[in-house]
């Protein structure tokens, strides 16, 4: 534990109960209070289209896989016009622990299946290593202006 946990954990005193190697879980108890802790990761989805089938999509998706997101509302403007959209968020949810390969799976199955169900023809995911923009038209890696 780093000398930073050992002082808030000592601040607020509370005592580790439990630790997963796995994915480097720790649990920690204080008081009436505990929390879980993981190493922290994250995807942003966006995608163009309605915000209730986005929605609709990802309560299908996540109550069977043990996923966290949330929706939310965006507008998106862009050389030729404007269009609504959302901006889907996923992170390591320590009730849900998962590894970084797995969670990036889940976020690009998301996309797809919240475009597909937009009639959109893109989406990008954005994580704390990279962006990816997805898209189902055939000459859309070559971007000549």
């Amino acid at each position: 534990m780093s000398n930073i946990k050992k002082t808030v954990a000592k601040k607020v005193r509370c005592k580790m109960f439990k630790k997963n190697k796995n994915l480097e879980a720790v649990s920690y108890e204080c008081g009436e209070w505990h929390f879980d802790e993981l190493p922290s990761w994250w995807a942003w989805i966006y995608v163009g289209g309605d915000r209730g089938v986005a929605e609709r999509v990802c309560r299908e998706m996540v109550f069977p896989s043990g996923m966290c997101v949330t929706v939310e509302e965006t507008l998106y403007i862009f050389a030729g016009g404007t269009e609504n959209g959302v901006r889907i968020g996923l992170i390591q949810y320590p009730r849900y622990p998962d590894n970084e390969l797995n969670l990036l799976e889940k976020a690009i199955s998301v996309g797809k299946k919240v475009a597909e169900e937009n009639y959109q023809w893109s989406f990008s995911v954005v994580t704390p290593n990279e962006i990816r923009t997805y898209s189902r038209r055939r000459q859309a890696h070559n971007n000549k202006r």
